[in-house]
């Protein structure tokens, strides 16, 4: 069974940091995501509004360096919860878990090119725990001659 999801959106506001009893940092956002289709209504959404969590570093990673309506590109699960609302109503929450997260594009015009640099910057931190640096993983890999005759999708 697979639970992967991949979205690149842009944000619809800028990332507010929260910190749990526990003291874990977390971001709550939402990504607009085009539709590949464009809807033939006058006035119907062009976009998909995905509601996303991220946790721990990758969240303090949002809250420092994204800002609204930047490109943000994210994988994850999809998660479902309930929970008792203030008025005893049980509510249900489905919302993409992100394990890494990519701000892609450039920095807005207002920030200087030092913070701009940032703007284009991966937080995988499953990688940087297992695996070392990201961009040498496949640095002592061989290398494979394929011919596009081998592949049974070209």
């Amino acid at each position: 069974m697979i639970n992967r999801v991949v979205l690149v959106g842009r944000l619809t506001k800028d990332i507010e940091l929260r910190k749990t009893a526990s003291n874990l940092s977390v971001a709550q956002f939402t990504l607009a995501c085009d539709k590949r289709i464009k809807p033939k209504t006058a006035g119907a959404p062009t976009a998909d509004f995905i509601p996303c969590v991220a946790w721990r570093q990758s969240a303090e990673f949002l809250a420092q360096y994204a800002k609204k309506g930047q490109i943000v590109g994210v994988e994850g699960s999809i998660s479902t919860r309930n929970y008792q609302d203030n008025t005893g109503a049980t509510r249900y929450v489905t919302e993409v878990t992100c394990d890494n997260v990519r701000l892609i594009g450039s920095a807005p015009r207002s920030e200087s090119p030092a913070v701009a640099q940032d703007y284009n910057r991966t937080y995988t931190p499953a990688a940087e725990s297992h695996f070392g640096n990201a961009d040498d993983d496949f640095a002592n890999t061989p290398s494979y001659d394929v011919s596009s005759d081998d592949l049974p999708f070209y």
